[in-house]
């Protein structure tokens, strides 16, 4: 064992524990940030974490299984070079590959491109481990050890590389800028490995060329204007329209705002929403209101603009999407107020009845945070309405509209009237699109909201009483305890 050891086991304890706990992070940055990356293509849903944290897991299973299936057969100190490199390089040129795939328009080539942004790199850095274990064992007396040493060192790790993800580094690097660093580094580990095992100076000029190649390559433009905690964020100028702005999260066109005339609402749903608030209270009233998600402020600086003196209260969990608003968006109007906070930890704070209006307007990817959704959630903004308060909400959903049922019955359980406005083939469940939902104790006058529609010409439909009831009758009530929002937007029906 002595011999051995002298011949082929000259890695330290300390190189070892810091190749295993710096592989296990780097497992863990690609898998997080590969969900930022990844949203502006499928959506930040159930669906999307799933297959992510899959994938990780299977590229994880593999490469442990191959590295250590590798390092019994062939010399393993040689392999902790090239493993690093490649997955180096891999990582540093993921965003590259997956932009360049979405640009192309092949939902297959996306998919490949996605799928190989994970795995290779997941694969690679998770054969470390095994290779490490194997250089290190020098006597069977001590494999508990060994084993037990490096493989809490690489939770830790893991743990490390979570935490420092989610709370440090997307906060304040772009994606794209994460995996190009991450990148360099493993290329930069592996070049140290290789000159330390004396493999020769070929291996790490190769190393630093493609650390470059892969610098350059990464580095292509994002897309974004900013890259916030939870979007990618641009703001488009409207072609047709000089002081139009367009407020894009993650690929989707969220906001329109007119900077010169607040009153001009782009949006069919907007439209709609303001069709409810314009008939719902006596024309120029000032009100006292909640926001739900803030977008690009269109509807609290509608209602400054239409009904001065109404106060506007705003949640927003994205801090980044509040600047924005500040800064490519024009100020805030006055009587609005925004917080950066979860909506539904919001909805426990609002005073009880001191509300005429509650907007809710948020969304995750493509669909409603399920915690907003809730009949929980509901009886909170129930309760802080006052007697003749209103609620509306932006739902999205298509196919069987599953979700939308779901929803409408699940406010039924609190409120006395539930209006659903969409366009009729919408409702029809012949097209995916918005749907409002409209919510009070007090009766809501459709005939003024149907006139409203079509001074703004808007050919959108209603539903309610006896038929939305029917409509909505086998959906279930959603809970806390129990909802499926992501599986009731069916989004592969699209």
């Amino acid at each position: 064992m002595a011999d051995d050891a002298a011949h082929g086991h000259g890695l330290s304890a300390w190189v070892a524990g810091a190749l295993v706990f710096g592989s296990s992070a780097a497992v863990l940055v690609v898998e997080l940030v590969a969900l930022r990356l990844l949203a502006p293509h499928y959506g930040l849903t159930l669906e999307t974490n799933t297959l992510v944290i899959g994938m990780a897991l299977t590229a994880i299973a593999a490469g442990t299984w191959a590295g250590g299936w590798t390092a019994d057969r062939v010399a393993p100190q040689p392999l902790l070079g090239p493993l690093l490199g490649i997955s180096g390089a891999a990582v540093a040129l993921t965003p590259a590959v997956v932009r360049g795939a979405a640009a192309s328009g092949d939902a297959g080539l996306l998919l490949l491109a996605a799928t190989l942004s994970i795995l290779v790199p997941g694969v690679l850095l998770s054969a470390v481990s095994p290779v490490v274990i194997k250089l290190r064992l020098t006597s069977l007396a001590e494999t508990g050890t060994v084993v037990g040493h490096l493989s809490g060192l690489g939770t830790v790790g893991a743990i490390v590389g979570t935490v420092a993800t989610g709370f440090v580094l997307v906060s304040r690097v772009p994606v794209s800028g994460i995996l190009v660093g991450l990148g360099v580094v493993l290329l930069v580990t592996s070049v140290l490995v290789q000159v330390a095992g004396r493999r020769g100076r070929g291996d790490a000029v190769l190393g630093l060329v493609v650390a470059l190649a892969g610098l350059g390559a990464a580095a292509a433009p994002s897309g974004c204007d900013v890259e916030t905690t939870y979007h990618c964020l641009a703001v488009a100028a409207d072609p047709d329209r000089p002081d139009g702005r367009v407020l894009v999260l993650d690929g989707l066109r969220h906001s329109y705002v007119d900077l010169d005339d607040p009153t001009h609402l782009d949006f069919a749903y907007v439209q709609a929403m303001a069709s409810v608030l314009d008939t719902a209270f006596p024309a120029g009233e000032p009100l006292a209101a909640h926001h739900l998600g803030a977008g690009g402020l269109t509807l609290p600086r509608y209602l400054a603009a239409t009904r001065p003196g109404t106060t506007s209260t705003v949640s927003e969990i994205d801090a980044g999407v509040v600047a924005a608003d500040l800064e490519l968006l024009g100020s805030l109007p006055d009587g609005v107020d925004v917080d950066v906070e979860d909506g539904r930890l919001a909805i426990d704070d609002l005073g009880p009845g001191t509300l005429d209006l509650v907007v809710g307007d948020a969304f995750g990817g493509v669909s409603v945070p399920w915690h907003l959704a809730t009949v929980e959630a509901l009886a909170g903004i129930g309760r802080s309405l006052a007697g003749d308060g209103v609620y509306v909400a932006n739902i999205i959903d298509h196919g069987p509209l599953d979700f939308a049922r779901a929803y409408v019955r699940t406010s039924g359980e609190v409120f006395d009237e539930v209006v659903l406005l969409a366009a009729p083939d919408v409702l029809a469940g012949d097209d995916g699109g918005n749907l409002v939902l409209v919510a009070s104790d007090e009766p809501v006058d459709l005939d003024a909201v149907t006139a409203s529609f079509a001074g703004r010409d808007l050919g959108w439909s209603t539903m309610s009483g006896d038929e939305l009831a029917a409509w909505s009758a086998d959906a279930p009530v959603l809970t806390d305890d129990y909802a499926p929002v992501d599986q009731l937007l069916t989004p592969y029906g699209r």
